[in-house]
């Protein structure tokens, strides 16, 4: 999963602001409004010195509905000048919480990035088509704009009988096709210019069909076709979103099952993939990683017990403050607990950071990396390690 969008945040004044807030509509929750749940978690901000200015700004926020239905939560987190990332979480927390303090609680905001899709919703017909550029668990999400794309080319119509009328039909479905090469020249623009995840397509079964057919490769890579829409008056607009809904959790899943494949088949080779928090430590802090795996319950689990020692860079960290010491940290340096010190660590070597649910992978500590490269000190799986622990040793046949 890609973080560049966090990376901002490492450069910014502390302190930070958290807030991983249930903002699921009170005739659903049967509790109270979203407004009145960030009351009491604003009050315990001001007991630990968050700037009222910073907490205005986040109540006004939260003061406008997400646009979202069915229970689900928001992460919004703010520098000492303002709110720099929201997001809305596809589930609740199970607690609605407020941090302050120097660094910002990442976890909930990674959880979020790990939900969120980008797509563009093609909605075609034989003139055009409609393109919509959509954020799927973002805040932003219901406020993105539609663009019209017209084909230019108006005969369209078929008409049944004689020779006369199969020159028409044979003129109507050259103009459909002309068309849809001209809605296939904007999408492979739109993929071409955007960090698109998917491209939705729906509409008139035979203009599908042709704008399928014209899509460049990186555009059909990327495309998913959705029954249940159109342009027109008659859709079934809920059952056509439930179906997005569906496509997008699809593509989630499948995202998320690549990475861990890949982690999996490493892990079993012995090579450019590592588990204990000892090892992950030690690859972070080499640069060596191009995705941290976590499991799900790592932000209420035992990485958000544990405590790292981290210097002013973010790949300065270590189990303890004679290890920070010997990679030449002046001082005891800050202790931080695991699950802020390593996903820090991440976004300074721009590393992605994976999710996985029980059984998915192996995980000691539940933490682990894919690497980017290895040589003959990175801690193995296959062999003895820096790390010392035995007990998870693999048999070397």
């Amino acid at each position: 999963m890609d973080l560049h969008w966090l990376k901002p945040l490492l450069g910014r004044p502390s302190p930070f602001t958290t807030v991983f807030l249930d903002v699921t509509r009170a005739e659903v929750a049967g509790e109270a409004e979203a407004a009145d749940r960030w009351k009491s978690l604003r009050r315990s901000l001001e007991r630990d010195g968050a700037p009222a200015a910073v907490l205005d700004e986040i109540g006004e926020l939260i003061a406008v509905p997400t646009g979202g239905r069915g229970p689900h939560g928001r992460v919004i987190i703010a520098d000492a000048e303002g709110v720099r990332v929201d997001r809305v979480l596809s589930d609740p927390p199970a607690q609605s919480v407020g941090v302050h303090g120097p660094l910002p609680a990442l976890l909930p905001a990674i959880r979020s990035a790990d939900e969120a899709v980008t797509a563009l919703l093609v909605v075609t017909d034989r003139t055009g088509a409609d393109l919509t550029l959509r954020s799927l668990g973002a805040a932003a999400e219901g406020a993105s704009e539609t663009e019209a794309v017209e084909g230019g080319h108006d005969d369209v119509h078929k008409t049944r009988e004689g020779g006369l009328d199969r020159r028409s039909q044979t003129r109507a479905e050259d103009s459909w096709q002309r068309n849809a090469e001209a809605v296939a020249a904007e999408v492979d623009r739109r993929v071409r210019e955007k960090a698109l995840d998917l491209v939705l397509l729906t509409g008139d079964t035979r203009a599908v069909g042709f704008v399928r057919d014209a899509l460049g490769q990186e555009a059909r890579a990327l495309l998913v076709e959705v029954a249940g829409g159109g342009r027109g008056e008659g859709v079934n607009a809920a059952a056509f979103e439930a179906k997005v809904a569906e496509a997008v959790t699809k593509f989630r899943a499948t995202r998320r099952k690549a990475v861990l494949d890949r982690f999996a088949t490493a892990q079993g080779r012995g090579e450019n993939a590592v588990t204990s928090l000892d090892d992950v430590v030690e690859v972070l802090r080499r640069g060596q990683v191009a995705e941290l795996v976590l499991h799900v319950d790592a932000l209420s689990g035992a990485l958000g017990e544990r405590e790292l020692f981290v210097g002013p860079g973010p790949l300065e960290l270590a189990t303890s403050a004679e290890d920070l010491a010997a990679i030449g940290v002046e001082g005891e340096g800050s202790r931080y607990t695991a699950d802020i010190a390593l996903v820090r660590a991440a976004l300074g070597q721009e590393a992605g950071v994976t999710f996985a649910e029980d059984g998915a992978v192996d995980l000691v500590d539940g933490v682990g990396a894919l690497l980017r490269w290895s040589d003959g000190s990175t801690p193995s799986e296959a062999v003895p390690t820096q790390s010392g622990d035995q007990a998870r040793l693999r048999t070397v046949v």
